[in-house]
């Protein structure tokens, strides 16, 4: 009976262990060579470090850390403001590093963070590109006077170039390889220097997408990643008020009357509403501003359109099935269309759109009597015309 009981406070006692580890993660280590008396350990707030832990080193060159933690997250361990690394830890693993020189940064080895190591690796990557990039930059500075100049300076260009090619494609494959780790967030913020980010193709925002689609399944409530899928919302707005800007120097000027087809491929002019008071409004699926306003605008649609109101709505997304999914979840009861080509949006760029939603309202002549009218301002437009 003793044994069976004491066997049972083992079992229990592992258990109960265990739950502590998941809840928190160490950190030990050796630095052989350092002038320094303690290291820093601070927390990577998105934008901001925080504070987490100070550790002595002692007289063997070893230090710890014991951080509670409840999800993986970025922690910068630090000598000093220019001598750090980065690591990704998760609750319950014990981390061990190496640093056999006085430098964190240069030379270091890690056990225990399978997230510690990936950063590491797309760290060491970069380096040595960045190392590259020096050379031809310098080499580029020496060669200016030389007679050879202009067929040196083509050699240079087109290394350079490759250097950046190749590093992107590492990015990408180490992104593809990795979506349920946030060392994939890291792969997709690296720069080459302060101003060029080493995914800098306008189709690269497919990745940002894919990472933030990956892990906000997993880690909802992290921070890190509520950012990540901040930044993608706003570089996806902006890709798409540059694609416009780029389309209106090439569009010629035309009658302004869309003619295009619904979800169940109907065509609709806008023309064939005449003698109705119509919202023409420009929308994505992919911006919570448009799917806001659609609540209101189902509001106002069911109070005015038996007296004359319609919504002629067209729809700006690159992905069909989106808008379908959207127009059907949403019951968007109104006239919703699609560009034919959202790659190349005539109607959005003859209406100058610029960010979505935008808006239009025709009277019942089929002239625009106001515009970008939003919210309480387009609520109060609608009862001067309709009434209460």
């Amino acid at each position: 009976m003793t044994r069976i009981f004491l066997s049972c406070i083992l079992i229990i006692s592992v258990i109960i262990t265990g739950c502590a580890d998941k809840k928190e993660f160490r950190v030990n280590g050796i630095i052989k060579e350092t002038q320094n008396k303690y290291l820093y350990l601070n927390k990577v707030d998105v934008n901001t470090l925080i504070p987490v832990d100070s550790a002595q080193i002692n007289s063997k060159g070893e230090f710890r850390f014991r951080v509670k933690a409840s999800m993986p997250d970025f922690y910068q361990l630090s000598a000093s403001e220019n001598d750090f690394i980065t690591l990704l830890a998760e609750p319950g693993e014990k981390i061990k590093l190496n640093f056999p020189g006085n430098n964190l940064y240069k030379e270091y080895e890690v056990i225990g963070s399978t997230g510690t190591e990936k950063i590491k690796l797309l760290d060491s990557a970069l380096a040595v590109t960045k190392t590259k990039v020096d050379s031809l930059v310098s080499l580029y500075r020496k060669s200016v006077n030389d007679p050879d100049f202009k067929q040196k300076e083509e050699q240079i260009n087109a290394e350079y170039t490759k250097l950046l090619k190749d590093q992107r494609m590492y990015n990408i494959g180490f992104i593809l390889e990795n979506l349920h780790s946030f060392a994939s967030i890291k792969a997709l913020y690296q720069k080459i220097d302060e101003t060029s980010y080493v995914l800098n193709d306008s189709r690269d925002l497919q990745y940002m997408k894919i990472v933030s689609d990956t892990l906000m399944r997993y880690y909802p409530d992290s921070k890190q990643v509520k950012a990540l899928r901040s930044d993608f919302e706003r570089e996806l707005k902006q890709s798409m008020i540059n694609k416009l800007n780029a389309a209106t120097s090439q569009i010629e000027p035309t009658k302004l009357d869309p003619t295009l087809r619904d979800i169940n491929g109907q065509t609709i002019s806008l023309s064939s509403l005449t003698g109705k008071y119509v919202l023409l409004s420009f929308w994505s699926a992919a911006s919570k501003d448009c799917l806001t306003e659609n609540l209101l605008f189902k509001e106002f649609y069911n109070k005015y359109r038996t007296k004359g109101f319609e919504i002629y709505q067209i729809n700006l997304d690159i992905n069909e099935e989106i808008w379908k999914r959207a127009v059907k979840f949403d019951e968007l009861p109104w006239i919703s269309v699609r560009e034919d080509d959202p790659n190349n949006p005539k109607n959005a760029v003859l209406y100058n759109v610029r960010a979505v939603p935008t808006n239009y309202l025709y009277d019942k002549q089929g002239n625009i009597i106001a515009s970008n009218i939003h919210g309480k301002t387009l609520q109060l437009k609608l009862t001067q015309i309709f009434g209460n």
